[in-house]
């Protein structure tokens, strides 16, 4: 017996058989187990790939658009790209004046935003589910008919330099996050930040723009994700009418190197106008997809996952060293780093603190975590899945990030069963094979006079 998806295709493809050849304008590839529901994995005839979910628990409706491409996949003398590019997209297109877009979702009811970073960019809007043919409409002309004429680039350009100017160049925690990545990574692309270099930023011409849209900006490099109270076959066949016509572009292969095993500590310092010392450390680690990450991120909620955490209540609140601690294994495509970052309360130094940082890892490296400590961790860990897909754009943006990095878009519930099977050994073995390697440290130091 067919499923609703099955029939939803067949019924779309005998409606409008597709190109020339009689090829079925949609595939049907496959139908993933997703909590209580499944996921249809789907591909249009130009490749463009379509993850749908029906969910109808409330009249709403989340469209991402994903594309893979990020930061990762410039080149040096052109970092920032991908970012200016979520700002051109809404701009003008061929067929819709420069903030039309925002104005007739606003008038919709809907909310609207994007987001790049070093492995992917996704856009995104929430909205009541008889507007769903907007999105369509809107993400479909903006994929295929941009305008990147000399005044649009230009002024994005100079929204994004303004941008640099506060959220890096002007801010601490900014300017110490770019130092960390440029000196512990030497040759992989993560090197640079994903909103450029300001001298790249304000080189691009309308052509460099041409051309990274041409490449990137396709159907068959992108991954619409459509959750909420839909009917399939609508689904289908708006889309289908919408994207089938946008041809597939050729996507150049990777040529990214890998990066090199850190064979040694590295240290670099900045002096800003902050009150107190901060320090931002980051040991090499796994990729979001290696064995070991699930393993990194139990340790990291174990030692610093809340008030309740290990090293929150020694650093924060009994020997009132610092006033934040912060952890955070990345979760890249490719294998990212392992952060630890504090601030000192003022009156303490780098010198007061990172001794007994020290001794509070080698702990984790020799002694076995309390078996209270590793159950905390996992509950926290599995509200922090739950909640998080409780509205249908957190489920969408769930499934499209485990997509595009992973190639499963219920990756985070199979995570979620390996959490629960982690052991107190394997938390130890984690905390040896990453926290005894070669480090990278930033130091912050206010300037004279500072805030």
């Amino acid at each position: 017996m067919s499923s609703r998806i099955e029939r939803a295709v067949r019924k779309v493809n005998e409606a409008a058989p597709g190109r020339a050849g009689g090829v079925p304008q949609w595939q049907l590839s496959a139908e993933i187990p997703f909590g209580g529901s499944h996921v249809a994995r789907l591909r249009l005839d130009n490749g463009l790939t379509l993850l749908l979910l029906v969910d109808r628990s409330a009249p709403v409706v989340a469209y991402y658009t994903w594309f893979r491409v990020g930061s990762r996949h410039e080149r040096p003398g052109k970092t920032g790209l991908a970012h200016l590019f979520e700002h051109l997209m809404f701009n003008e297109t061929e067929d819709l004046a420069a903030g039309e877009f925002d104005r007739k979702l606003e008038e919709s009811g809907a909310e609207t935003n994007a987001a790049t970073w070093l492995d992917w960019t996704f856009y995104h809007e929430a909205l009541p589910k008889d507007r769903l043919g907007l999105a369509i409409r809107l993400e479909s002309s903006r994929m295929s008919r941009l305008v990147l004429r000399e005044p649009q680039v230009a002024s994005e350009k100079e929204v994004v330099a303004n941008e640099r100017r506060y959220r890096v160049e002007d801010d601490v925690d900014g300017a110490a996050s770019e130092l960390l990545y440029r000196t512990a990574f030497t040759v992989h692309p993560y090197h640079w930040p994903t909103i450029g270099w300001m001298d790249d930023i304000a080189g691009f011409t309308p052509e460099d723009c041409e051309a990274f849209y041409r490449t990137y900006y396709a159907p068959n490099n992108a991954i619409l994700v459509v959750v909420g109270d839909v009917d399939e076959a609508d689904v289908l066949r708006k889309v289908g009418a919408a994207y089938g016509g946008i041809p597939a572009a050729t996507i150049p292969e990777e040529d990214t190197r890998p990066e090199p095993a850190q064979t040694e500590d590295r240290q670099a310092t900045l002096v800003k106008p902050t009150a107190s010392e901060r320090v931002s450390i980051a040991w090499h680690g796994p990729a979001l997809g290696d064995a070991d990450h699930p393993a990194l991120t139990v340790l990291n909620e174990i030692l610093m996952g809340g008030r309740a955490s290990r090293l929150y209540r020694s650093f924060v609140v009994e020997r009132e060293l610092v006033t934040d601690l912060r952890g955070w294994p990345s979760t890249f495509r490719d294998p990212g780093i392992y952060e630890i970052g504090f601030t000192a309360r003022p009156g303490k130094t780098k010198d007061d603190i990172l001794p007994l940082l020290d001794e509070a890892l080698a702990r984790a490296r020799e002694e076995l975590v309390t078996d209270e400590e590793l159950a905390r961790a996992k509950a926290r860990l599995e509200l922090g899945l739950l909640g998080s897909l409780d509205t249908a754009a957190g489920k969408a943006e769930q499934i499209g990030f485990n997509e595009i990095v992973l190639g499963d878009p219920a990756a985070g519930f199979r995570r979620l069963e390996v959490y629960r099977r982690i052991t107190r050994g394997e938390i130890r073995t984690a905390a040896r094979r990453y926290l005894s390697r070669p480090r990278t440290v930033v130091h912050v130091i206010p300037e004279r006079g500072g805030a």
